[in-house]
């Protein structure tokens, strides 16, 4: 991310840490918080569900937990997951939506990229951070 987009003023939202159990409660906030953000449907679904993937990698790959930071900034609703796994890249997400025959691996990271506007992964200091963005139309 560039100088440029990380000083603009943003607007925090949400933010929780979460595990599995906590994940119906997670959608449920955060479709909440979606929606006074100004984010409408279908688009607000689809925001729902990505994060709901990344959320998902994050307690099954990423240590069992993680932490959701959502927050608005320039016309851009934007969600960080963070958590404490072996990180990885984006070289994980397979280019061609992954087949019946090909396994689940890549599924879920491969719809977020689809559905989000924006989609980031990067290394933190421990584990992985997942940043993915949708403009609010």
């Amino acid at each position: 991310m560039n100088a440029d987009v990380a000083d603009l003023p943003r607007e925090q939202l949400l933010e929780l840490p979460f595990a599995a159990e906590d994940v119906p409660i997670l959608r449920r906030q955060l479709t909440e918080c979606a929606a006074r953000a100004g984010l409408g449907e279908p688009r607000r679904s689809d925001f729902v569900l990505a994060v709901h993937e990344v959320a998902c990698n994050a307690v099954e790959h990423g240590g069992g937990a993680g932490r959701l930071l959502l927050y608005r900034s320039n016309g851009t609703l934007h969600c960080k997951v963070t958590d404490h796994g072996p990180g990885f890249t984006e070289d994980v997400i397979p280019p061609d939506p992954p087949g019946v025959c090909s396994g689940e691996g890549g599924r879920g990271l491969w719809l977020t990229q689809q559905l989000a506007d924006r989609l980031e992964i990067a290394a933190g200091a421990v584990g992985a951070v997942v940043t993915l963005a949708m403009g609010l139309r």
